[in-house]
């Protein structure tokens, strides 16, 4: 797993959106979006105008919803729940681990915990270094998984996110330590996904082709 495939985006639609971007940035210097950033844009919603109306739609999301501020937000009572390792993955993304035994549907704020995804998916695109990878690894660890961590909504609001303020953010997600219980769940999820976003998640079976895609020291024993 030495590289990425990316599709390519067509440099005159790149042009044309920076243009339109710049008349937007000249106003307003905090709707600055990088080339890296136009570029996913693209890659996700296809059109110069759809990818401007997305973009326009994420920095009022971000303004209203306070992710500047969500490392001033009490975590104290969340860090189980996920964190951005220190390492990366075999081709340089940041991973973002996620212990689902530490996590109760029924015994969770679905506000304060989406908001912590939130500030986990951010803090993970700062460690990008985007000339190398722009995009992340998930890791679900279902080791000690029941029914009782299955939360569908969380599911959904980090599709969501995913698909409409991170766009092409994903590079993979690894799912590891699966139970057979897991099978049954799947499909439920896998409908909520499209194409493209499903072709990413791996379901890894041992730790020799754990090694495809990272080093499985780097995963955390304290959560």
């Amino acid at each position: 797993m030495s590289s990425e495939e990316l599709a390519p985006v067509n440099e005159q639609d790149l042009k044309d959106l920076k243009e339109r971007m710049k008349l937007i940035v000249d106003a307003d210097p905090t709707q600055y979006h990088n080339d890296f950033s136009l570029r996913r844009y693209l890659r996700a919603f296809k059109t110069t105008d759809a990818a401007f109306q997305a973009i326009l739609k994420t920095n009022k999301w971000r303004e209203t919803y306070g992710v500047a501020k969500l490392g001033d937000m009490d975590r104290s009572g969340l860090e189980g729940k996920a964190r951005v390792l220190r390492h990366r993955d075999c081709i340089g993304r940041p991973v973002v681990y996620i212990p689902a035994k530490n996590h109760n549907a029924s015994a969770r704020d679905i506000d304060e915990l989406t908001r912590f995804i939130v500030y986990n998916l951010e803090e993970a695109c700062k460690k990008c270094f985007e000339e190398v990878t722009d995009r992340l690894c998930i890791v679900f660890d279902l080791a000690d998984f029941s029914t009782s961590c299955m939360d569908y909504q969380l599911v959904q609001n980090l599709i969501w996110l995913l698909s409409k303020h991170f766009p092409e953010r994903l590079g993979i997600c690894l799912i590891i330590n699966s139970p057979g219980l897991f099978s049954t769940i799947w499909p439920a999820i896998r409908v909520l996904l499209d194409d493209n976003t499903a072709k990413k998640v791996k379901f890894v079976g041992d730790e020799v082709e754990l090694c495809q895609y990272l080093i499985p020291d780097i995963l955390p024993t304290d959560m």
